[in-house]
């Protein structure tokens, strides 16, 4: 078109030509202005790598952007950053129903056991606590063993800083059915729920978070020992109290979801 009109033909002509309108002739396009959104888009994949849109999104509107979810799924998509889905084992579909939902913090806490290796093949064994109100890891014990005794010696280290719940939630592991146990939880005054056998839905709570630490933390790292093992797993309990925005809890972190919980009450995750 251009070299029709530099060797003489007028523009008219050579738009009829061309069979082009004069606008889209002369159409300059307009600059992005995605271009810092890209980049925060990007930053917060590289940094979290088993994120995906939603929550990339979330945590976005957490910074202070008040994009729309469509607009960064689109930025996400056109950057190839989806996130790659591990191969989940099938199991066997059980009956579910609705888990009750405390409405206070301290009132149910759940607990269960993560297992993973160190670099040289031994075995961590991760002892994870989860308040159901709020969904605060209240705690993730690093150690290479835990006995029942020791599932107590945590507990009550626990209770100096945020107090004992009225209920704890566990599978049936002699770790938490054992005479330790029983005997710690009838001298502090504490229930201890164990779910059925085979039924693991009964403790979804901690479920959903043992899934998040294994995806977002554990298979993430190649832990060299025991200590390196203890700093990066608690560096990502912090991070997913106080920085890692929930959709469940209107968007925002466990930690500060807990906060409103406390200043008026049990309050809708909506708001």
């Amino acid at each position: 078109m251009r070299e029709m009109i530099d060797r003489g033909l007028s523009e008219r002509r050579a738009l009829a030509v061309a069979r082009m309108s004069a606008s889209a002739f002369r159409y300059e396009p307009r600059p992005d202005r995605n271009v810092e959104l890209r980049e925060h888009i990007h930053a917060l994949a590289v940094r979290h790598k088993r994120y995906g849109v939603g929550m990339i999104h979330l945590k976005l509107r957490q910074a202070g952007w008040p994009v729309n979810y469509k607009r960064v799924e689109r930025l996400y998509q056109q950057a190839k950053l989806q996130v790659r889905r591990r191969k989940r084992k099938k199991v066997a579909v059980a009956d579910r129903q609705p888990l009750f939902r405390p409405t206070a913090a301290n009132q149910v806490w759940s607990m269960d056991f993560v297992f993973d290796r160190t670099a040289e093949g031994r075995v961590l064994k991760c002892l994870t606590i989860v308040d159901d109100a709020t969904h605060e890891a209240v705690a993730v014990e690093v150690e290479r063993a835990i006995s029942g005794n020791g599932v107590a010696r945590v507990l009550d280290r626990l209770a100096l800083r945020r107090g004992l719940p009225q209920v704890i939630r566990s599978d049936n592991g002699k770790e938490f059915c054992g005479k330790a146990m029983v005997k710690w939880g009838h001298e502090r005054g504490v229930a201890l729920r164990l779910i059925e056998p085979g039924k693991p839905n009964q403790n979804a709570y901690i479920e959903s978070f043992n899934g998040r630490l294994r995806d977002e933390c554990l298979n993430e790292h190649w832990f060299q020992n025991l200590l390196h093992a203890r700093t990066v797993i608690e560096t990502w309990r912090r991070e997913y109290n106080e920085e890692r925005p929930k959709k469940i809890l209107g968007g925002l972190t466990p930690a500060a979801y807990a906060k409103r919980m406390a200043e008026i009450g049990y309050p809708n995750p909506g708001l």
